[in-house]
């Protein structure tokens, strides 16, 4: 047998086989008519988020879609992020903190993939943003709902951004509710005292419409915490879970600081902001303080 015929043999064995592999995968029982049953696209609603995209570039910019994909997927995962918090916080008044943990965990995964997304958006370079940024109009990230209620329900709270979604009956509804509800931090602490941890009034009587800010009352009970691991590992793992939500989130925030800068340099926000310098500002803003502040007196003199 010639070269030429045993290469020819060689590939019609692997049309062959190819073949019935292929024919393998479509089963008999596989479910083809959708005409009385729910398909998966219809669950999804696939018709109505797939035509849910609508460029304004005149001529449409061919990267215009990317950079819609791209804040309405981040949409998506924050709907999500806010259902898991928002248990999170039930299950800790019902003082259920291992499932609020898992809550907790899930939120961390997404938060990784939010940060990835940002890579992404930074294939878009300045000069083709350029060609349909000036269409955005005065259209930002700022004006994200779901991203104020997750930063408030973290505890990074502000009465004046709800002047933004004045124009907005539900999400002004909405943030009004969180703004004036305990945060995820409020929750965990209510549970330590519920826990006959010694936390200090000043933690449990806060004004909850107010941002977190660093209490020094309750040094000695994280410090306790954290010095008596084996004592106390349930309430150690969930501070330790909520430092790497922090973590992450800023981790977000640096990304999307670095995208900008990337792409827009040092230009104003579409929305009004001073853009990267604003950005930069986020990354002081801390949500657990104690629980970073901690890191500094273990070990050290009581």
């Amino acid at each position: 047998m010639t070269d030429a015929s045993a290469a020819r043999d060689s590939t019609a064995q692997h049309d062959a086989e190819h073949g019935r592999a292929e024919a393998d995968r479509y089963e008999a029982g596989i479910v083809t008519d959708f005409s009385r049953r729910m398909s998966y696209s219809s669950y999804l609603g696939l018709e109505q988020l797939l035509s849910a995209q609508h460029p304004v570039s005149t001529p449409e910019h061919h990267d215009e879609l990317l950079f819609i994909v791209q804040h309405q997927t981040t949409e998506l995962w924050f709907k999500l992020v806010l259902h898991e918090l928002t248990d999170a916080c039930s299950l800790l008044r019902e003082n259920e903190l291992q499932p609020a943990l898992k809550r907790i965990a899930r939120v961390k995964h997404i938060q990784r993939t939010l940060t990835d997304q940002w890579s992404v958006l930074a294939t878009l370079t300045p000069t083709e943003y350029a060609q349909f940024r000036g269409f955005l109009g005065n259209s930002s990230g700022f004006q994200s709902w779901q991203y104020r209620a997750v930063e408030f329900t973290l505890g990074n709270k502000d009465a004046r951004m709800l002047r933004v979604f004045e124009n907005d009956a539900s999400a002004h509804e909405l943030l009004s509710s969180i703004l004036n509800a305990p945060t995820l931090y409020d929750e965990f602490l209510r549970y330590l005292a519920r826990a006959g941890f010694a936390v200090p009034a000043s933690a449990l009587e806060r004004d909850v419409t107010q941002g977190y800010r660093m209490n020094e009352e309750l040094m000695p009970v994280v410090r306790e915490i954290y010095e008596h691991a084996d004592e106390h590992w349930s309430e150690y793992e969930a501070c330790e879970e909520l430092v790497d939500l922090e973590e992450n989130f800023q981790l977000w925030r640096f990304r999307h600081l670095k995208t900008v800068q990337r792409t827009i340099g040092m230009k104003t926000g579409t929305g009004g902001s001073s853009g990267v310098p604003f950005l930069q500002k986020a990354l002081d803003i801390a949500f657990f303080p104690e629980l970073y502040a901690v890191r500094t007196q273990i070990g050290a003199p009581a």
